[in-house]
């Protein structure tokens, strides 16, 4: 899909000053302000454009000033051990709570080997890839995953149970961009759903399912659906068995467990966003972070040495007929930094629009953006 029709770029010094004083002004300390905006806008760099500007609005101003979440983000320490911890992040700001919590599972694991962390009572924390890259920078290999709000159906079913429920990778190698595998245990997360809205384009068939098993394509009666509980994303594979569906949905189901079991915390149906009345209330969603010391293991050049050439001999292999190149986890990543760095973030139409709206609420009068006529 061609995310760009319809946009304009803005330079990400621009976009990430914005996106910091919208949170600024919605109430967040300056420096908690500031690391949302850079989890935000590492997403648009990297190309994740489903987890960066396009979800300011509609995920946290929206739900900041609904009092579904705190600005003001204050954690809590439930247990803490030598290798492992529990925190609560008291519903305030996820990004805040998931680098709490990486930095202590980098810590743990910079003395013992390994460090885990996991997370309750948080709230949606941006990408995923973000956290398991600052393992990455400390020379260790990064995993993490969190739930979600109701998304996905299990196999042979209909119902949305499950949240997209990421679960992530990322491993430094020899070559200029580590492995980073970021994605959502659905075919398609709710985020995209979100752009396909924005941009008024019909979703391809066989990703999200009806109560009578047919597939929607209407990415905005979709969005709807998801809410009302009146259709669901279908898991890596698909439908049924013959893709192996049940792969995404064993996957996604793993990564709901390690989610709320450890840490006595929230899942499946306890994360739809309502209560019995229907009134809105927060998402109290789980993360879980492992930070793995590749030294205590083996030199960590020799490490990435290897890991790179994994990569390197994937990317060598012979091509299916007509493909130009073989690609590895981060590559993609990789070229979409290079490609933007001078650009810029691209922001489609009803973006701007947003934008526009939380600038005059907020009254920062002193940006303009170029899409300005």
């Amino acid at each position: 899909m061609d995310i760009e029709i319809g946009s304009a770029w803005i330079p990400f010094n621009l976009m990430e000053h914005f996106m910091r004083d919208v949170f600024i002004g919605l109430g967040a300390p300056k420096a908690e302000a500031a690391l949302c905006a850079n989890v935000l806008i590492a997403a648009d760099q990297l190309g994740f454009d489903s987890h960066g500007v396009s979800r300011l609005k509609p995920i946290y101003y929206d739900r900041i000033q609904q009092g579904l979440q705190l600005a003001k983000t204050r954690i809590r320490v439930v247990k803490d051990s030598a290798a492992t911890a529990v925190l609560d992040g008291g519903n305030g700001m996820g990004h805040v709570v998931a680098h709490k919590a990486m930095a202590l599972a980098i810590r743990k694991a910079k003395k013992h080997g390994l460090g885990m962390v996991a997370v309750r009572n948080s709230t949606h924390f941006g990408i995923a890839g973000y956290y398991p890259l600052m393992a990455v920078k400390a020379g260790m290999i990064g995993i993490c995953g969190t739930n979600a709000r109701p998304s996905i159906a299990p196999t042979f079913g209909v119902e949305n149970m499950l949240g997209t429920n990421p679960l992530t990778f990322a491993m430094p190698t020899d070559e200029k961009f580590p492995f980073l595998l970021d994605c959502a245990t659905s075919i398609v997360q709710r985020g995209k759903v979100e752009i396909y809205a924005k941009l008024n384009k019909e979703m391809p068939q066989g990703w999200v399912i009806a109560p009578d098993g047919s597939s929607k394509t209407d990415p905005r009666a979709v969005l709807a659906d998801l809410v009302a509980g009146t259709a669901a994303l279908l898991p890596l594979g698909g439908a049924g068995e013959d893709l192996a569906g049940y792969k995404g949905y064993g996957y996604a189901t793993a990564v709901e467990i390690l989610s709320a079991a450890l840490q006595q915390g929230a899942y499946l149906k306890m994360l739809n966003g309502t209560d019995p009345k229907g009134k809105k209330i927060p998402y109290p969603l789980g993360h879980f972070f492992l930070a793995i010391d590749v030294a205590h293991f083996t030199p960590l050049p020799v490490f990435k040495k290897i890991a790179g050439a994994i990569l390197r001999q994937l990317r060598a292999s012979k091509k299916a007929p007509g493909q130009p190149r073989i690609y590895t986890a981060g590559e993609k990543e990789h070229l979409t930094w290079l490609d933007r760095r001078k650009k810029g973030v691209p922001v489609n139409r009803e973006t701007q629009k947003e934008i526009l709206a939380m600038r005059d609420e907020l009254g920062l009068k002193r940006y303009k953006f170029p899409f300005e006529k």
